[in-house]
């Protein structure tokens, strides 16, 4: 407990996770879903991607984007849609429950389509996400968003952000066994 609040571990390690810092535009966006609250109502942190893509879409560039993600996938459509990004650009699958499908899933719905793709999602979910995707065909550039980074500057939510970084290496581990990554 010490260790995640009161040293810069969090931080750091959500950044080697995130991989490089780049900002690439790609003709679609692949947005990740971070769960769901009871009642289907979407997590923090899937909200928080949405609010990037939105950036994202508003700097240019971007004439696609694919919302992956369960029942979810329609939650963060509306709420895409509400920050005024058009709903003709937006594309929902929503069959997938694991990072791991999100890759085939949005694999078999963008067969086909030669456009340049970015993955956006939290920095400590990047290494895997961009990985499971790759492994499923699809050449992606990782777009990661600061999520961990940046509730590790408040020392209330660095060990929230820690048991994240530590779920996720576990996933990292099991993927690797798996042969997804």
């Amino acid at each position: 407990f010490l260790f995640a609040t009161f040293t810069p571990f969090v931080s750091w390690y959500g950044g080697r996770l995130a991989g490089q810092w780049t900002d690439p535009k790609g003709d679609t966006l692949i947005v990740l879903a971070a769960g769901d609250l009871d009642g289907g109502f979407p997590a923090e942190g899937t909200l928080l991607r949405c609010l990037y893509a939105v950036r994202a879409y508003q700097a240019g560039g971007v004439r696609k984007i694919v919302l992956a993600g369960s029942q979810i996938s329609e939650h963060m459509r509306r709420l895409m849609i509400a920050e005024g990004v058009p709903a003709d650009v937006l594309v929902t699958e929503d069959a997938s429950h694991s990072t791991h499908e999100n890759a085939l899933y949005t694999a078999r719905l963008l067969a086909g389509d030669n456009s340049s793709k970015a993955l956006l999602t939290s920095d400590y979910h990047m290494f895997r996400a961009v990985r499971a995707f790759r492994k499923a065909g699809m050449g992606v550039l990782p777009q990661p968003i600061p999520d961990a980074r940046k509730r590790a500057t408040w020392w209330l939510l660095r060990w929230p952000a820690f048991l994240d970084e530590a779920t996720e290496s576990e996933k990292i581990v099991y993927y690797f066994v798996r042969g997804w990554i």
